[in-house]
């Protein structure tokens, strides 16, 4: 009897806390919820005041998911600024005359994580601007500014060939992406297999069986498999289908660069019998042109926007190199992103862990209240500006499908981040009034993915409707 009193008073008194913490209004739609309260956090406070609306376990460590990008992406903007731009620099050893260079061609990566093929024509035609008809060196890649694990794959889960499990690297191309396409109309019994670009560095079996019929279940998509940088193409294919892509981390992003420069210098008439070696750009290297990226602006849309894990990595190992010099490691990237925050007192002291800036990770830890912070001083001193760069709701991004018919559409940005049993949203909402708040909660139980959403769309429309 007297440890049903216990319960009974510790029961009353959460509901209290919880009541003294939340409007009844919000409460009341919380409530049918089947979440424990000790699950998740909230914080919802005025930009234009701080005034707080709702709080709950504000301070309490939760696990990130990708809402950690919003610590990589403010940094960046804060460091690097909206027109920073990546820049990959060529330069050359040697003798350049007459058309012929005696040396080297110099690649001195800048971790430019955008780099792809749709970029090799614009080097190439620079390549022959400079007069280089025909290279009688090496190709020399320096990726000296990254130190990372050399790895294809994070192996976060077991989709590790997947797009958002690629590691960084200093030479990046096309996403570390690898792209192979299955031709089905066509005679004869076998459908073409072909690789985007002539990649010697992995190697594609096609046992596939091209049939008749029509272009569904096992007869869409053929099975692929990878072992050994090898990827294996079994079963059949209706000659119905349209052209199948498959897209996946399997080498090195150096060697796809290096394979497909050549093919393209050798297209645009530029011979060579030039082979691939990675080392420190030399003295004395002579400059030739720089490559740039697109603008920060630009690039943190899609970090925050598509959740790219990749883009994010790159960002914190670039604020690494730049705050504490090349090369840049994790460790690094992560004191320099600490540092850019700390004069703002953005970060709970002890709170918070980055690990990847990526979110792709069960260590890292965050705080509702240091994710409030963030947004309060980024809404302050840039706006819309940086709020446009977040996903807008029901417009695009990670919930362009989430509040499509909802009185949030249009009146909404945010970034999510969800990964298994956490299921996280964080950004600015409008209210009925037209003023802005700012909106976190932090979702971690083994049911978030039935439920977390939930919560957060209940919480987000309450501030629409009634704020």
């Amino acid at each position: 009897m007297k440890n049903l009193k216990i319960v009974s008073l510790l029961v009353l008194f959460t509901i209290q806390l919880f009541s003294d913490s939340i409007p009844y209004s919000l409460e009341e739609r919380l409530q049918t919820i089947p979440l424990p309260p000790s699950s998740y956090s909230i914080q919802v406070q005025s930009l234009r005041n701080q005034e707080v609306v709702a709080s709950w376990r504000a301070h309490q460590v939760r696990t990130p998911a990708s809402v950690i990008k919003l610590l990589t992406t403010y940094s960046s903007l804060l460091s690097l600024g909206y027109d920073y731009r990546w820049e990959t620099k060529f330069y050359y050893t040697g003798r350049l005359k007459g058309g012929v260079l005696r040396g080297n061609l110099i690649i001195e990566a800048s971790g430019d994580p955008t780099l792809k093929s749709s970029d090799l024509d614009g080097i190439v035609a620079q390549l022959k601007r400079a007069g280089i008809k025909r290279v009688l060196g090496k190709i020399v890649i320096d990726r000296s500014i990254f130190k990372v694990p050399n790895k294809n794959s994070s192996g976060f889960d077991k989709n590790v060939y997947s797009a958002y499990n690629a590691m960084p690297d200093a030479m990046m191309f096309n996403e570390r992406m690898s792209q192979v396409s299955i031709n089905c109309r066509r005679k004869g019994r076998r459908a073409r297999v072909e690789k985007n670009i002539p990649d010697l560095s992995y190697k594609v079996v096609n046992k596939i069986r091209l049939v008749n019929g029509s272009c569904r279940g096992k007869r869409a998509w053929p099975k692929m498999t990878i072992r050994n940088s090898t990827m294996t193409f079994t079963g059949k294919i209706s000659r119905r289908c349209g052209k199948r892509n498959y897209c996946k981390v399997i080498t090195k992003p150096y060697l796809s660069f290096y394979y497909a420069l050549k093919d393209k210098m050798k297209k645009s008439g530029i011979s060579h019998r030039v082979k691939l070696k990675l080392q420190k750009k030399p003295k004395g290297a002579k400059y030739l042109f720089s490559h740039f990226s697109d603008r920060l602006e630009d690039i943190l849309s899609v970090v925050a926007k598509e959740s790219n894990n990749l883009y994010a990595r790159h960002l914190m190992l670039t604020l690494g190199a730049k705050i504490y010099g090349k090369p840049a490691t994790i460790y690094k990237g992560r004191e320099a992103i600490e540092k850019i925050l700390r004069p703002y007192y953005i970060l709970e002291n002890g709170k918070n862990f980055i690990d990847n800036g990526c979110g792709l990770s069960r260590v890292s830890k965050v705080t509702a209240k240091s994710l409030t912070n963030l947004l309060d001083h980024a809404g302050k001193h840039y706006g819309q500006r940086w709020m446009n760069t977040l996903s807008i709701a029901g417009v695009d991004g990670t919930i362009k499908g989430r509040f499509q018919n909802s009185i949030v559409f249009n009146r909404a940005w945010m970034k999510t981040g969800t990964i298994k049993s956490v299921a996280n949203i964080a950004g600015y909402v409008q209210g009925a009034s037209g003023e802005m708040y700012i909106v976190v909660v932090l979702v971690n139980d083994p049911l978030s993915a039935k439920y977390g959403k939930k919560l957060a769309n209940s919480i987000i429309e309450w501030v629409a409707e009634s704020q």
